[in-house]
């Protein structure tokens, strides 16, 4: 807009989910003079140790954990060229079913309105035009991606006049990209099952239809530092199996980024092919 840089927020759960589903248009818009901010829900510490020890495993500690994963995170926005991280500092819930998900201070059992709030005002102090989150599955049942879905759309209700974002978007996968992604796992001999909800006992449809998916975003400039992103997160690599791809396999894959727009001020048209058409 004339006489105000333009933002984007991207709200996420944990560190490296920036970089798998959003990597792409973080780089990109920054690159191109947009203000990115991203919203880091929990501290991650669920996940892998050092060494790739597991939670819950003798010789995981979440504290160390959640240090290792902050500088790991930093390493990815730097390369990202993020402008701002805000760190909401939940602990992570790790997956559904987990015991972790009633721990207290866990993300999962934090009320929505709480932790909408301090969004909220995250919201109000940088303005973004643009906000990104998931749907309300989570992309994949994650009791974490689930309530920063909630979280973000309740942050949004609170919010009047000049402080609401133009567009909302949620990240989503077309299923014709879901299924190269399982033809090129099986050609790297990742196992790779037909897609399950989080909790490992129903099949759940990951994305959309080709046809449903709104936004489009060719990132294709910006795979290597995508890529590099994404393995700025050493620690959990053997979770990341993109890594496994190379660099360039990976652009040609993950170098479209998918989006279906679910609120929208501007009245531009869909398909589009950026999340600040209507807005430049």
């Amino acid at each position: 807009m004339p006489g105000r840089r333009l933002t984007l927020m991207a709200v996420h759960a944990h560190p490296d989910d920036e970089a798998t589903g959003t990597g792409g248009v973080l780089a990109r818009y920054a690159a191109e003079g947009v203000h990115t901010v991203l919203v880091t829900c929990t501290d991650g510490g669920c996940g892998d140790g050092p060494g790739g020890v597991k939670p819950g495993a003798p010789g995981h500690d979440p504290a160390a954990v959640v240090r290792m994963r902050a500088a790991e995170l930093e390493r990815s926005a730097a390369l990202l060229g993020i402008g701002e991280v805000e760190l909401l500092g939940y602990a992570d819930s790790g997956m559904m079913g987990w015991a972790a998900n009633d721990a207290p201070g866990s993300f999962w059992t934090t009320p929505v309105e709480q932790a909408a709030g301090r969004l909220a005002e995250l919201m109000r102090h940088h303005r973004p035009d643009v906000v990104v989150t998931y749907d309300a599955f989570g992309f994949y049942g994650h009791p974490d991606h689930i309530q920063a879905h909630r979280i973000t759309m309740a942050a949004l209700e609170l919010l009047d006049g000049p402080d609401r974002p133009a567009k909302v978007y949620w990240t989503t996968v077309p299923h014709s990209q879901l299924a190269e992604f399982g033809r090129v796992a099986r050609e790297l001999g990742v196992e790779w099952d037909e897609p399950e909800d989080d909790t490992g006992s129903d099949p759940v449809q990951i994305g959309l239809p080709d046809a449903e998916v709104t936004t489009w975003v060719d990132t294709r400039s910006f795979g290597a530092q995508k890529f590099d992103a994404l393995a700025a997160h050493a620690s959990q690599e053997e979770n990341i199996v993109f890594l496994r791809m190379g660099r360039e396999l990976f652009t040609e894959l993950m170098g479209t980024e998918t989006f279906v727009r679910v609120r929208d001020a501007t009245g531009a048209a869909v398909p589009e092919d950026d999340l600040f058409a209507g807005l430049r």
